[in-house]
């Protein structure tokens, strides 16, 4: 920057470490030096006396700021995703304006009265079969997700259930769950299934039989359990005595 820019009000770095100054008024001596009287940030006002060897020092910042010349298609895309981000605070109930589902009242009610004001705490939901609890099951997954309350999410079926609940939250709600896999290709030493998948659909008795399973899940912990029919984890009396099945110390499981 050549010495003869140095003007009034013109913002200046290089002069001072870390910071911006204003010029205020300049004062020339010959043709080589000039003392340049400044504003620092702290709004003291100070004089310094520069040459031409101070000259690849100085800096002026444009008084429009940072031009506007990236790239159109890129900010509305970042834009839309900031939108989207924080949609969930101008529309409660986004998950219903976002997804494949026309919800009943009593469907409506339940997950935007009583289930997402209280969250998080643990629930029941047990409506009448054919009443739609996993439709409610499905706003409440995507609203908290929309909300970005959950980011880990694990669905405990029975064993027959399992695809229909990836077909649901797909095309209803447009939500990508990954079955847990069966065999022991999906035990890998040293990391774990559950972390790896943060969007999961895991068997009922899967989990329950398989030891390594359960040690992997001791150490993980998901924003959100939804577990289908858990009735099929209740305790049973047998000749006076309260047995705890498998299925049971699942459900015990934190």
């Amino acid at each position: 920057m050549k010495l003869e820019e140095l003007k009034a009000k013109a913002r200046l770095g290089g002069l001072l470490p870390g910071q911006i100054v204003t010029v205020v008024a300049t004062e020339w001596h010959g043709a080589n030096a000039v003392t340049l009287t400044y504003r620092d940030n702290d709004g003291e006002v100070s004089e310094r006396v520069l040459y031409r060897d101070n000259e690849s020092l100085l800096h002026q910042l444009q008084k429009q700021g940072r031009p506007f010349d990236a790239d159109p298609q890129e900010f509305r895309l970042a834009a839309e995703a900031q939108r989207i981000m924080l949609a969930g605070i101008n529309d409660p109930m986004l998950a219903v304006a976002t997804s494949d589902v026309q919800p009943l009242p009593h469907q409506i009610r339940a997950v935007y009265g009583e289930l997402l004001p209280r969250t998080p705490l643990r629930f029941l939901l047990a409506d009448d079969p054919g009443a739609g609890k996993t439709i409610m099951a499905g706003l409440y997954i995507k609203e908290l997700l929309l909300r970005d309350d959950v980011r880990s999410c694990m669905i405990v079926a029975p064993g027959g259930l399992v695809e229909q609940w990836q077909d649901e939250l797909r095309f209803k709600f447009g939500l990508e769950f990954e079955i847990l896999g069966a065999g022991p290709a999906i035990i890998v030493p040293g990391t774990s299934v559950f972390e790896s998948k943060p969007l999961l659909i895991a068997r009922m008795d899967q989990l329950a039989r398989n030891e390594e399973l359960q040690a992997q899940l001791e150490d993980v912990e998901f924003d959100l359990v939804v577990v289908d029919e858990a009735h099929r984890m209740s305790a049973h009396w047998f000749g006076g005595e309260l047995k705890l099945s498998r299925r049971f110390e699942l459900g015990q499981a934190p």
